[in-house]
């Protein structure tokens, strides 16, 4: 497994460029799985959390008095253009950036794979992450809750992934693609619909609490 973590981040977030340059205004205006936001809006997210360092983010944390739906509808507010286009042009040009608020890699690359899979769903649209990718996203969310409570979501479950490595845990089986496993840890329910096995509906309950 690679030690260095931005390149493939820089890779995630071009794939989902690419696969955003030929929306409709409908399908911009459309809701993502993150569903207080569109589909636009969550690029203006990733926008976001590409340009804002530690201390900026503080503050912007602080200055929210730690609402953090509040300290990210600001910041996104911030990388929104006045139309579509010019909101993916901004966050094409954040693709090769390496600010991050906390050293902790690996939760940033979650970031961009997992809010890619919230637009791309809605919009039928294929995942190009990689399973290699997926599978440093499942380990580090199963190892810990950081921003979603990931390792708490598969509590007393084991989790097998289906076309890769990843496995963790005890307990009634939970198995199939390492990509819905990382969004239903993420809270998606929507991907338990991708999962087999007797520990599916502890899983999905968790993903609805």
């Amino acid at each position: 497994m690679t030690t260095d973590l931005w390149p493939l981040i820089h890779a995630e977030r071009a794939a989902l460029a690419d696969d955003l340059e030929h929306l409709f205004e409908d399908q911009w205006r459309s809701r993502s799985l993150c569903t207080e936001w569109t589909i636009e809006e969550t690029v203006a997210h990733l926008s976001a959390a590409a340009s804002i360092g530690r201390f900026r983010w503080l503050r912007s944390a602080i200055g929210a008095r730690f609402d953090f739906a509040l300290h990210n509808r600001r910041r996104l507010d911030e990388q929104l253009g006045a139309t579509p286009a010019e909101t993916l042009a901004i966050f094409r040009s954040k693709i090769d950036w390496t600010v991050q608020p906390m050293r902790l890699t690996a939760a940033w690359l979650g970031e961009v794979v997992v809010h890619a899979a919230d637009i791309r769903r809605p919009l039928d649209l294929r995942s190009s992450t990689p399973v290699d990718v997926a599978t440093v996203v499942a380990e580090f969310y199963a190892s810990r809750d950081f921003a979603v409570p990931s390792r708490t979501a598969i509590a007393g479950l084991r989790v097998e992934a289906t076309d890769g490595p990843f496995a963790t845990g005890d307990g009634p089986l939970v198995s199939g693609p390492t990509l819905a496993l990382v969004m239903a840890m993420a809270g998606r329910g929507a991907f338990c619909e991708d999962l087999t096995g007797p520990g599916v509906t502890t899983l999905r309950e968790r993903c609805g609490s």
